[in-house]
């Protein structure tokens, strides 16, 4: 039986002329995309110096402010209520933007395709400020990280060299915002896949298919300038944890509910309100700002003195040593970092939530080791660490591959998949919204809240002027 003429592929017909024009508009010739790619490469490259630069700078800094609180415990309580006031002094104004952790903003900015709000928030400007703020802070002791400050950092920069090299169509624009954030957070962890993970599930929320490669080449270039930087290295160091099957998965159940409910209280009372509880503190902040991010830092001052090592900065040397099984943190580090991390938040004061959320989930899954005989104390404090980082972002995939990656483990890899999806089943029961998504849809409320402002029509304008529609002549 023949095959109908109609079913044949179609020959080509055109010359050798013809056919290198059409290889010639193909997109891998096009100069608009070779140059976009170059750009995306080159702004990668920006981000992971960046990011390496603001890792050092701000251990740098923090252990400026370790030396002098080791003086006398009396430190504290001058530099720490005046660092914070100065810092929430100084971004009342045109540094607004750098205030709390800066993934919210960047995720605000890829959903509001709009060239001024995105300027406002992404310009290079903030992107500097952001940085010493939180520099600053660090220097002040407050507990607070420095990978959403990276990420916010990140999509500022790809996001101002696009828009300077000529992308700046909304769609383009984000592009770049959605490749420097996951390049942010590869370069700050140096966890390339949580980068590309992050993007997915906590940024955009879908994975466009003409962005993969564009995406994952950004995070890449990051990731190769962070390793040949600093070196191929664990963020807690190589850990050899394991959890066999059988009674020691008791931890998976005890970590994912202590974690969920944790990180979603934690979730909860960060995100602003109107009225209960959080709208008292809220009225509180807004009618004294100054005074009340004093009182914040205060507050973490006399937190500290009850834990054994304090609980400033990011709890990064806290979290690997209770990881590492040694280091004296005390038995309520857990529980007082918790509330440290509370302080700082509500101080609005530039900074992350990241490592100190990591710190929290290392002191909680320690204290649980304890109800636990017998079994790794690693194992559920690395646990506890994916368990509450899942509960406060809500974002499980995420926090369970920054956990395997940052302790290059991959024995651990279901137990942590399985606590993590029951903390973030738990956590959004407490707070219905996850944490970085609210305050994102509180800055594009307040956006949008200014536009009407700006577009409405004055009070001494008169009725005809505001109406734009023509008055139809009387008729008799």
């Amino acid at each position: 039986m023949s095959t109908p003429p109609e079913s044949l592929p179609p020959r080509s017909t055109g010359s050798p002329l013809d056919r290198l024009r059409e290889l010639g508009r193909h997109e891998w010739m096009s100069p608009r995309q070779w140059r976009r790619r170059i750009l995306f490469w080159a702004g990668a490259i920006v981000v992971g110096l960046s990011a390496v630069l603001f890792a050092k700078a701000a251990d740098y800094a923090f252990e400026l402010f370790s030396r002098a609180a080791s003086h006398g415990w009396w430190v504290p309580l001058l530099v720490t209520p005046a660092m914070f006031a100065l810092l929430c002094w100084l971004t009342q104004g045109a540094l607004k933007a750098t205030r709390g952790s800066g993934i919210p903003q960047a995720i605000a900015a890829l959903k509001v395709e709009d060239e001024p709000f995105r300027s406002r928030i992404l310009s290079l400007k903030v992107a500097l400020g952001k940085m010493a703020l939180t520099l600053a802070a660090l220097l002040g002791g407050a507990s607070v990280g420095r990978e959403g400050p990276t990420v916010h950092v990140g999509a500022g920069l790809l996001y101002s060299m696009g828009r300077r090299f000529g992308f700046a169509d909304p769609t383009a624009a984000g592009r770049f915002i959605l490749a420097g954030s996951a390049a942010g957070l590869a370069a700050a962890f140096n966890t390339p896949l949580a980068g590309v993970v992050f993007a997915i599930e906590e940024m955009s929320g879908t994975f466009e298919h003409r962005m993969s490669g564009t995406l994952l080449t950004a995070v890449i270039v990051a990731g190769v300038v962070s390793l040949g930087v600093v070196g191929n290295y664990a963020y807690f160091g190589d850990i050899t944890a394991t959890l066999p099957l059988g009674r020691a998965w008791i931890a998976v159940v005890l970590t994912g509910v202590v974690g969920g409910l944790a990180g979603g209280l934690f979730a909860r009372l960060i995100v602003p309100a109107a009225g209960g509880f959080r709208g008292v503190m809220g009225r509180v902040r807004a009618h004294q700002p100054v005074v009340f991010a004093a009182a914040c830092g205060l507050a973490l001052v006399l937190l500290s003195l009850l834990s054994a090592n304090g609980l400033y900065g990011t709890g990064y040397a806290q979290a690997r040593d209770i990881l590492q099984g040694h280091g004296d943190t005390g038995p309520f580090f857990g529980v007082l970092k918790f509330l440290g991390n509370i302080a700082s938040s509500w101080a609005g004061i530039p900074g992350g939530i990241f490592s100190p959320a990591l710190a929290v989930g290392a002191g909680l899954g320690n204290n649980i080791a304890h109800f636990l005989p017998g079994s790794d104390v690693s194992s559920v404090v690395l646990l506890g660490m994916a368990a509450y980082l899942a509960g406060v972002t809500q974002a499980p995939l995420t926090a369970a591959v920054i956990s395997l990656e940052l302790t290059a483990n991959r024995q651990m890899a279901l137990p942590i998949m399985a606590a993590c999806l029951l903390a973030r089943a738990l956590s959004s029961l407490v707070c219905r919204v996850p944490v970085y998504k609210a305050l994102a849809e509180n800055l594009i409320a307040q956006y949008e809240e200014e536009r009407r402002r700006r577009d409405a029509p004055s009070e001494n304008e008169t009725i005809a002027d505001a109406d734009p529609l023509p008055v139809e002549p009387h008729t008799p």
